[in-house]
């Protein structure tokens, strides 16, 4: 199988080049080889890899810049898409797009499934959905959203709680929000699998680590596995702060636990994301002094 994947030097782009077998040729593309919010360049590209199917793992991320930056975060997480989704339509292949539980309000109780109102709150879950309806268009279109992703690549909230209890003695933490940390990873391999599959129904699908947690109880396994580690030199005090004491652009989810019953049924399992600290934590501070 060919593989266009975008995002490549991303965590969840580095991680799927890691996790795919010989079986597997991908052309793992970042910002400096393709400008997917070019057509032209989609389409130049495309016809000269032909892929048997698209992961677009390109995304714009930074969720409090892009409320003062729509255009760009509509570009990369709308328009970006589109042209992606044309491509595929036209090829009549596979195109796998991640979204985001920032498509959510936030304001319920119970974890939430792919056919839930979406009522984003912010311009990154407003683009993201933009991109979930282009990404749709295609008949051979799969949508995964996810939420909280981590890994040993890049920037992530994990490698922040390391740094930043390297420096300090106490660390605040906001406690009023829940989700599920998802090691990316473990996305990556469901993403595989769902390409392996060749009878798979397109849709919206959402996939996540299988804990709950609030970012305070995130921290909290964060530095018990760094201490387990023998690696890290010392644990900060941990404190639980509320949302409004931590006042940010960007509105964020209160709750944004998803329902991932949909691909438990055609057997891909949520990440078992305390295990996936256990292996990363070691590698963050073997390869960076704190």
């Amino acid at each position: 199988m060919r593989i266009l994947l975008t995002g490549a030097d991303g965590q969840l782009g580095r991680c799927f080049s890691d996790r795919a077998g010989e079986s597997v040729e991908i052309l793992a593309t970042d910002r400096k080889q393709l400008d997917i919010t070019d057509l032209q360049a989609v389409e130049k590209i495309i016809e000269s890899f032909k892929p048997d199917a698209i992961v677009n793992a390109a995304a714009y991320t930074a969720v409090d810049k892009a409320e003062s930056d729509y255009d760009t975060a509509y570009a990369i997480n709308c328009q970006a898409v589109k042209n992606l989704a044309g491509e595929a339509i036209k090829l009549n292949i596979p195109f796998i797009h991640v979204s985001t539980d920032y498509v959510f309000n936030g304001e319920s109780e119970i974890a939430y499934s792919e056919s839930d109102i979406c009522d984003p709150k912010s311009v990154y879950g407003t683009t993201k959905r933009a991109g979930e309806l282009e990404a749709l268009q295609s008949p051979k279109g799969i949508v995964i959203r996810t939420s909280w992703v981590f890994s040993e690549y890049g920037n992530n909230f994990v490698k922040t709680m390391l740094r930043l209890g390297a420096q300090r003695d106490a660390l605040s933490i906001v406690g009023d929000q829940y989700g599920c940390p998802t090691y990316a990873g473990d996305l990556a391999q469901a993403i595989l699998n769902i390409l392996a599959a060749s009878d798979f129904k397109p849709g919206i699908y959402h996939y996540s680590g299988d804990e709950s947690v609030s970012w305070y109880q995130f921290a909290q396994e964060i530095f018990i596995t760094a201490k387990a580690s023998g690696l890290y030199p010392r644990i900060p005090a941990l404190s639980s702060i509320t949302t409004e004491e931590y006042p940010t652009p960007a509105a964020r989810p209160r709750y944004s636990v998803m329902n991932t019953n949909k691909l438990n049924a055609v057997g891909i399992a949520p990440g078992k994301w305390k295990k996936q600290l256990e292996v990363i934590i070691p590698k963050i501070l073997n390869e960076v002094s704190v």
